[in-house]
């Protein structure tokens, strides 16, 4: 198919996500490798997304291609009762490399059925039925899961069933807890520990937190929030969960972005990076003594492609390129690099409010004036991001817009000459928002 048709045809049988079907501009994508994609007609776009922020080993590696094509010619799939090698060997991997006590881990298909299940085995485990979570948060599409998200994409989803309680991050969209980080940290957990009192320690079973915020501001936590934090839910008997979805398997320049606090929580989600991608599949870790609950007592969750060989397979592949070709540390070098490049932006361009990154996992906000105002509001838009949006596009660059800021989360394999090959772009592009700026 040429672009033409291949856009037609998606447009006249598929639903795209988050989105009315008439207002999407999809992509034309025919094939990809390293951090480009490309389309029918030779087309070129620098993956400054890593797709969504999921791809971090790169597009078609041919160490995990060539692991998959052997894999298709063994066991392609087993019902989830099943003892496999794919799943033993890669429960065993993660033993290995996630910290702390995490030893046991349940295989979903995603990072929302991740949560999901997260949410199951806490409830069970506690014998409590509450939740909290935090307004700056994505957690997954699912009934349950966009009940846990406190984005707006969880409104359209509502109502939702009871025991989800809301809290404000440290660093919420309008209000500061403080004028310093320490004083933020402080006291973002005594307004905590008050919701907690108001709501019944004993009704809480855990809390869910991304540990690097992802798509609503790549937020690192703030230095001594983490380990405020677990303090905190320990001395009330409610488990920290961290969803890692987005922000582990290297991005922020560790192996999981938890590791950054020096905490090990009680229970890890994760996807995305897990496979990188090729293949859908997540998992749920679990402490040594939720796993020794579950030996004792039915866990009642289960999935049809639980611990999928073909996908386990593909995983080990993944996980083995990340680690051993130092993909994490490459993030963690060349976060540096984005670090320079967004501060060179926003001194250069008056439309740059500021820019966050950990390792390579960035985003830029833009302003309309010298007040700081976003250019565009809270779950808006502004014409000048739709053109900006647009230029990037046409000029090669791909990377996900929204409201009035941009994401730089590129594959975990860039080099900095290619890394550098996207700010330049930007560069150029961030001239339709200056000309949006109020003098």
């Amino acid at each position: 198919m040429d672009s033409a048709e291949m856009i037609e045809a998606c447009l006249a049988h598929t639903m795209y996500t988050w989105a009315a079907t008439s207002k999407v501009s999809p992509l034309p994508v025919q094939r990809a490798e390293g951090v480009y994609l490309y389309g029918p007609e030779g087309q070129r776009w620098l993956d400054f997304n890593s797709q969504l922020m999921s791809v971090n080993i790169g597009h078609s590696h041919p160490k995990v291609v060539a692991a998959m094509k052997q894999a298709a010619d063994g066991l392609i799939y087993a019902f989830p009762g099943t003892a496999t090698e794919p799943r033993a060997l890669l429960g065993r991997r993660l033993a290995q490399l996630v910290p702390g006590n995490i030893n046991t881990f349940f295989f979903t298909l995603g990072g929302a059925e991740a949560n999901e299940n997260a949410l199951r085995a806490a409830r069970a485990y506690t014998g409590r039925s509450k939740v909290l979570s935090r307004y700056r948060s994505y957690h997954g599409a699912t009934h349950a899961t966009m009940q846990l998200t406190g984005d707006p994409r969880r409104w359209p989803n509502e109502p939702g069933p009871p025991g989800f309680v809301k809290v404000l991050d440290p660093t919420p969209y309008d209000y500061r807890f403080g004028t310093n980080d320490e004083e933020i940290v402080a006291n973002n957990l005594r307004y905590l520990e008050e919701v907690i009192a108001m709501e019944g320690p004993e009704t809480i079973a855990a809390m869910f937190i991304e540990s690097v915020t992802g798509t609503n501001g790549i937020l690192p936590p703030l230095p001594g929030y983490l380990t405020g934090l677990r303090a905190l839910l320990d001395r009330h008997g409610i488990l920290l969960v961290c969803d890692e979805v987005m922000a582990g398997w290297g991005r922020t320049g560790r192996l999981f972005a938890f590791e950054h606090g020096e905490i090990v929580p009680d229970i890890v989600t994760m996807a995305k990076g897990l496979t990188s991608s090729y293949v859908p599949l997540g998992a749920m870790g679990v402490s040594d003594p939720i796993a020794e609950h579950f030996r004792e007592h039915v866990y009642w969750g289960g999935l049809t492609y639980n611990a999928h060989p073909f996908a386990c397979a593909v995983a080990l592949a993944a996980v083995d390129v990340l680690v051993g070709e130092g993909m994490v540390d490459n993030a963690a070098r060349l976060g540096l690099v984005m670090r320079q490049e967004m501060d060179r932006l926003a001194a250069k361009h008056p439309s740059v409010k500021e820019g966050r990154c950990i390792g390579l996992f960035g985003m830029i906000d833009l302003q309309r004036n010298a007040r700081g105002e976003p250019l565009a509001p809270f779950n808006g838009s502004h014409p000048a991001m739709a053109a900006f949006s647009g230029w990037l596009r046409e000029h090669g660059l791909f990377t996900f817009v929204r409201w009035g800021s941009f994401m730089c989360n590129p594959p975990l394999c860039i080099t900095k000459e290619q890394l550098l090959e996207g700010f330049a772009i930007i560069d150029e592009a961030l001239a339709i928002t200056d000309d949006a700026f109020e003098d």
